[in-house]
């Protein structure tokens, strides 16, 4: 499991430009089971991404097809941890 911090690079209006786009990335990867939330931080620096990748690599091959990424909008902060607790039905997303 995988925290993915982005810290915006560019001003808001590019990023308010780029979330169609980013938006389309994350419902890709919500509908393959790979993330679990996600959210703009407060204040509005960047996002979090909990994300179910198997390795590291997948992860950052994630995060290459986000257009924040793309477009050198954001830069990502990967974070891997082993969850040891959960609530019950959070079960079903844990590789």
């Amino acid at each position: 499991m995988y925290v993915l911090i982005l810290k915006y690079l560019a001003p808001i209006e590019k990023i308010d430009a780029l979330i169609p786009a980013h938006r389309k990335f994350l419902d890709k990867y919500y509908l393959l089971n790979k993330f679990i939330c996600s959210g703009a931080q407060v204040p509005r620096t960047g996002g979090i991404i909990l994300c179910n990748a198997a390795d590291k690599e997948e992860a950052r091959h994630i995060i290459a097809e986000d257009p924040f990424y793309i477009n050198h909008a954001a830069k990502y902060d990967i974070i891997e941890f082993v969850p040891s607790k959960y609530a019950p039905d959070f079960e079903s997303f844990v590789v």
